[in-house]
């Protein structure tokens, strides 16, 4: 039940929540090891852009939505597909690839591109995971002029640092 005159979800917190960098969950510091349940956290990860200064991630479970801390990125490239150019994210969401946002993470220099335009100026970042990246290095091809990745029958430039 909501507080007289107020409308609307209420405020959204932190709950102690954590997407790390590498796509693991936490609770209050301890890993969420049940599968299904950190598959449906992947899954139900938003952006909210116009909650807080900066936007804010968050998870649904139910009728409850919770705000998360993300240490890198929301989102994950589960599936590249290098003949459309596609990506397929942990959201379910697809989309295609902007090579000239890959980027390389500070953090240990996985794969990240930005995704979601929509949400943002410039996106939000979509780290990818070991068998998507794999599948892009198999596509990146080195010229007299540098680095390319082949989509379908393009290349395209790409500068990959961290």
């Amino acid at each position: 039940m909501s507080a007289p005159g107020r409308r609307g979800p209420p405020p959204l917190r932190p709950f102690g929540l954590v997407l790390h960098h590498d796509g693991r969950w936490s609770h209050e510091g301890q890993p969420i090891l049940h599968t299904r349940l950190r598959e449906h956290f992947d899954r139900s990860v938003r952006f909210l852009p116009k909650e807080g200064e900066h936007g804010k991630y968050v998870v649904t479970l139910g009728h409850f939505r919770g705000e998360i801390e993300v240490e890198e990125c929301g989102f994950f490239v589960r599936v590249f597909d290098a003949a459309s150019g596609c990506i397929q994210l942990s959201d379910r969401s697809e989309e295609r690839l902007d090579p000239a946002t890959l980027t390389l993470s500070p953090i240990d220099g996985a794969l990240v591109c930005r995704v979601k335009q929509e949400l943002r100026p410039g996106g939000l970042p979509a780290r990818f995971l070991q068998s998507s990246h794999a599948e892009l290095l198999l596509h990146v091809e080195e010229h007299a002029e540098g680095w390319v990745l082949r989509l379908g029958s393009d290349t395209h430039a790409i500068a990959l640092e961290a």
